[in-house]
């Protein structure tokens, strides 16, 4: 199977309503491959909504773990999901921190309300473990990576891991939002009092899976191809 990129994603079970609703709330579901209508926001007209939540729309109601990479020469997907399936066996499934909203750099996205070592770890193997399957990235990317401003850490990461939020850089969040930079804030404020309303009533979410997405050619929208259970 040719795809263009592959990233490992924790997204939660296509089944949950942790699914339903953030992939309600960007607009797209990333396994069935449609177009969802947003619940209208209020005080947020529906065509600014949609704008702003374009980015992520993109690659689907994810958060990173392995950021997307090419393969490198000589792997192939099927040693990618080997790869993965051994990262699987190792963990056991786990109900996450409560997830929080919260304004990171310029866009909203959840996040854990409280550290956890056991989401940092599965996110360490994945970078680490898969790193040998994937090509090195592009000069245009490291140089478009530089060119948003990284420290002296962060560009060593990128380097040495093709990424540069990864390991002791690493934040775990599920992405609300693009950047808000060209936003009122009486929208960012309408945006984020909605999100904390319709989040807050989930059960908690749990961390049993992860998630193999691909980019099937350049700038084409992510797709969710599987998922594989944790303890497994």
């Amino acid at each position: 199977m040719h795809m263009n990129r592959w990233a490992v994603y924790f997204a939660p079970r296509l089944d949950s309503a942790w699914w339903r609703a953030g992939s309600r709330w960007l607009g797209r579901c990333a396994s069935r491959l449609e177009p969802l209508p947003q619940a209208p926001l209020p005080g947020v007209p529906a065509p600014e909504l949609h704008r702003l939540t374009k980015a992520p729309r993109r690659y689907g109601w994810h958060a990173t773990l392995k950021a997307p990479f090419a393969l490198a020469p000589g792997a192939d997907a099927e040693q990618l999901r080997a790869g993965l399936r051994s990262i699987c066996e190792d963990f056991e499934p786990f109900a996450m921190p409560a997830l929080k909203v919260a304004m990171l750099d310029d866009f909203l996205a959840l996040v854990p309300g409280v550290g956890s070592r056991a989401i940092e770890d599965i996110a360490a193997a994945c970078v680490t473990r898969l790193h040998a399957l994937a090509a090195p990235p592009a000069p245009a990317e490291i140089e478009r990576r530089r060119a948003a401003g990284l420290t002296q850490e962060e560009d060593a990461l990128l380097l040495r891991w093709g990424y540069p939020f990864v390991l002791e850089r690493f934040r775990f969040h599920l992405s609300l939002t693009g950047t808000l930079r060209d936003a009122a804030p009486s929208i960012v404020q309408a945006i984020e009092d909605a999100a904390r309303e319709r989040f807050a009533g989930l059960p908690a979410c749990r961390f049993d899976t992860l998630s193999l997405f691909a980019e099937p050619r350049p700038g084409a929208d992510f797709v969710l191809l599987e998922q594989m259970e944790l303890g497994q």
